[in-house]
């Protein structure tokens, strides 16, 4: 855990360092404006002595104007720097955090499917949004500020030595004490910022859950559950930040012990010199005001101290997740696809998405260029996890996937999924219009190839109900369509994107049957002189495929087309007959429940991975 925290930190330093670097000529001249700020700021703590021991009592009018008006200058220059700090400054912090945004989110997409099957939506966001927040500290006004405190600190420390250096010897005795607090409350609080990261990231993915699954959270009144899972997540959270409220209110009172302390020295042994007549009052007014000038940024670098402390927490995150390594890093030593004609093979293909359990064995197929190829087979056999497979968004644990006769380990991702056309079982549509959504696989299309897309799809026929048309908002996830309107849409997607390889997972599934007669000439077209992946439980879907799998428990069972496999009696016929006697029964009583008298098939000894991933 040391070891952990110790590497994380390093990477945060030199997470901070390229920032730094990168923003180093504005945070120079921020350097520069904050110098001049607080060396403006010495003039009136230097006049003071002389004004109050000669000017005032010799009743010097013209030098009281004069330096006033010294005074009055020095005080502008500190607010025009002042200003100007902020603004220089200001605007490089956010558009540090803004780059950092762009990075980190650049970097998340790119990472492979594995990290967001095993990662929440919520920590995602945490990651680009809020750990980003912090760095305004390091590029901002923060750093600067800080360098600034300790100029000022050095200065006021060297004035106060040349004044008395006894009592500013004790003084310094004082702050190094509180200054070693401070690095103790530090080294403390780092974890726990970093902790309150993945605590606040964690609160927010469930909070997202819920709220994206309020129909289902509804529908079997659970909201009280939710509110219950809900409210533990925010009470870690806030006993996190409890425990960062106690260290800063520490550092405070610290603070707030030196200010008391000092001054009760200034009280005995300043009184004791004024008294004593070693000193005037003047320069008793002078050692106060050069010891607040000490104190002050003392204070001020306890309270950025711990916003940079929160900020290197951000960092911290920052590095773990820009560490992994994404899929253009792989893509660097693979071949470029210059074009796909679309033949796909699996050789002894074996799939574990986790150790010791397969979810595929042994699967061997080859689908020629242009043809259909249907994949059948009970809930959790297989197919969607083969699917994923030709997509490349797993890789086989054994054997190979060759597209055109290259594994497909070998070819450049980006390059390949070009060439890919997907219509998936979860139909996600973005939150806007419907042409945006159509267009989303071609950015650039012209209304013309948007309409005609939607015709083949039979999507005219609802946008067209519509007030709006084509600029119909459509929705978070596409709430505002039905199902089948959802469907339809994705399926016109796809077919603007022209693709080689086209993926139908369950594409017919949310459509009625007068919908699904409608669109299977549509999609007979886009398979058409494309290689054509299907799966489908409606077996009536896939008769005209030119060759159809059949899997069970992960092994391929069965081959061949409708006609064959019918003819075989095997499990597809199992299958078939099934599916055909639930509907028969389905239109003879429409309102009868009816559940196929049909066995499982027998799992293997060692088990298989959990319906869903077929």
């Amino acid at each position: 855990m040391a070891e952990s925290t110790k590497r994380m930190t390093a990477g945060a330093w030199e997470e901070a360092r390229a920032l730094v670097w990168r923003y180093r000529r504005r945070l120079l001249l921020g350097l520069a404006l904050m110098l001049v700020s607080r060396l403006a700021g010495l003039a009136l703590p230097a006049m003071s002595q002389y004004i109050l021991d000669d000017v005032i009592p010799n009743g010097r009018t013209d030098q009281l104007y004069l330096l006033a008006g010294v005074g009055l200058a020095a005080t502008v220059v500190q607010s025009a720097t002042a200003f100007s700090l902020s603004q220089l400054l200001g605007v490089a912090a956010q558009r540090a955090i803004t780059e950092m945004r762009k990075q980190v989110m650049a970097h998340v997409t790119r990472l492979p499917i594995r990290y967001f099957d095993s990662t929440q939506t919520g920590v995602l966001i945490s990651r680009v949004m809020t750990d980003a927040e912090g760095i305004r500290n390091l590029v901002g006004t923060g750093l600067v500020q800080l360098s600034g405190s300790f100029v000022t600190g050095a200065l006021a420390l060297g004035v106060l030595f040349y004044l008395n250096w006894q009592l500013t010897s004790l003084t310094l005795v004082v702050l190094v004490i509180f200054g070693a607090c401070m690095s103790l409350t530090f080294s403390w609080l780092r974890p726990i910022f970093r902790a309150r990261g993945k605590l606040n990231a964690e609160v927010t993915g469930r909070l997202g859950e819920t709220l994206g699954g309020i129909r289902i959270v509804k529908a079997y009144t659970v909201e009280k559950r939710e509110q219950v899972v809900f409210a533990r997540g925010a009470h870690r959270l806030f006993r996190n930040v409890a425990k960062t409220v106690t260290g800063v209110s520490a550092v405070s009172s610290v603070a707030t012990f030196v200010m008391g302390a000092i001054g009760s020295l200034m009280i005995v042994l300043g009184g004791q010199a004024l008294m004593g007549g070693s000193w005037t009052t003047g320069a008793l007014v002078q050692y106060l005001l050069f010891t607040g000038m000490l104190i002050a940024p003392v204070i001020q670098i306890s309270s950025i101290g711990t916003q940079i402390t929160e900020a290197f927490a951000g960092l911290d995150r920052i590095r773990e997740i820009r560490g992994m390594a994404t899929e253009d890093e792989e893509d660097r030593a693979r071949a470029p696809v210059a074009a796909v004609d679309g033949e796909v093979r699996l050789e002894r293909v074996g799939f574990e998405y986790e150790e010791g359990v397969p979810v595929l064995r042994d699967v061997s197929l080859t689908a020629p260029p242009g043809t259909t190829t249907a994949l059948v087979g009970s809930s959790g056999s297989g197919k969607s996890t083969l699917i994923s497979l030709v997509m490349a968004f797993n890789r086989p644990t054994e054997g190979r996937v060759l597209v055109d006769g290259h594994d497909l380990e070998t070819l450049r991702l980006k390059d390949y999924r070009a060439h890919l056309g997907v219509v998936l079982q979860d139909n996600f549509l973005f939150d806007g219009t419907i042409a945006a959504n159509i267009s989303f696989s071609k950015p650039h299309a012209t209304l013309d190839e948007i309409r005609q897309v939607s015709r083949i799809a039979h999507c005219e026929e609802f946008i067209e109900q519509f007030p709006d048309g084509y600029d119909t908002v459509v929705g978070e996830r596409g709430v505002k369509l039905s199902g089948g309107q959802r469907q339809r849409v994705a399926i016109a997607r796809a077919i603007l994107a022209d693709p080689r390889i086209l993926i139908l997972d369950e594409a017919t599934s949310s459509l009625d049957s007068e919908s699904e007669a409608l669109i299977q000439d549509g999609l007979r077209a886009l398979r058409r002189g494309r290689t054509t992946f299907v799966i489908a439980h409606r077996l009536s879907t896939i008769q005209t495929a030119d060759q159809i799998l059949v899997l069970e428990a992960g092994e391929l069972v069965e081959r061949g087309t409708h006609a064959e496999l019918l003819a075989a009696g095997g499990r597809y016929r199992q299958l078939h007959d099934t599916q055909y006697r639930l509907e028969r029964n389905r239109f003879i009583n429409p309102g009868e429940d009816f559940t196929p008298d049909l066995p499982a098939p027998a799992l293997p000894a060692h088990g298989s991975r959990a319906a869903g991933n077929g």
